[in-house]
């Protein structure tokens, strides 16, 4: 097994566990979860050019009569990655003591202000930085809004 292959397994490995860990453990992290809302997905440009990256990569393995183990090795992290970039929902779960966004856990307590802009975006401000959450759904706002107000 050249590094190559080394550098793939390992790249392969890191998404894979980021989404059991996305899809599996945070759910159960941090208690019951209240609320579950879906995100809009963004980066399907990025993920485009990502997975077209690796079908080059692919096809220049095969065309200088690589290993096949790399080729085979190329095309997981190829499957991950339309997994991660299409297939997968983001969302943002309620807990009773914070959220979880981006696989990050954020307690209520840290929130500073929210607004909502003018084009349905729920801008939440915390010490440093600001959280934009981009719901699927407009009336998911109302959903959060009222189990914010219902745990303060």
């Amino acid at each position: 097994m050249s590094l190559t292959d080394v550098i793939i397994v390992m790249m392969t490995l890191a998404m894979l566990l980021f989404a059991v860990y996305d899809e599996v453990i945070t759910d159960k992290r941090h208690g019951r979860t209240l609320l579950k809302i879906f995100l809009l997905k963004r980066g399907r440009v990025d993920g485009l050019i990502f997975v077209g990256l690796i079908g080059i990569l692919i096809y220049n393995n095969i065309h200088a009569q690589g290993t096949p183990l790399t080729t085979y090795l190329l095309l997981s992290l190829a499957l991950i990655a339309f997994w991660t970039f299409w297939i997968r929902q983001p969302k943002c779960l309620f807990k009773t003591q914070g959220f979880i966004f981006a696989g990050v856990f954020i307690p209520y307590t840290r929130i500073q202000s929210m607004n909502l802009s003018e084009d349905g975006v729920l801008v939440i401000q915390l010490e440093k930085r600001n959280i934009y959450v981009r719901v699927k759904q407009i009336d998911d706002l109302e959903k959060i809004y009222s189990l914010l107000i219902k745990n303060q």
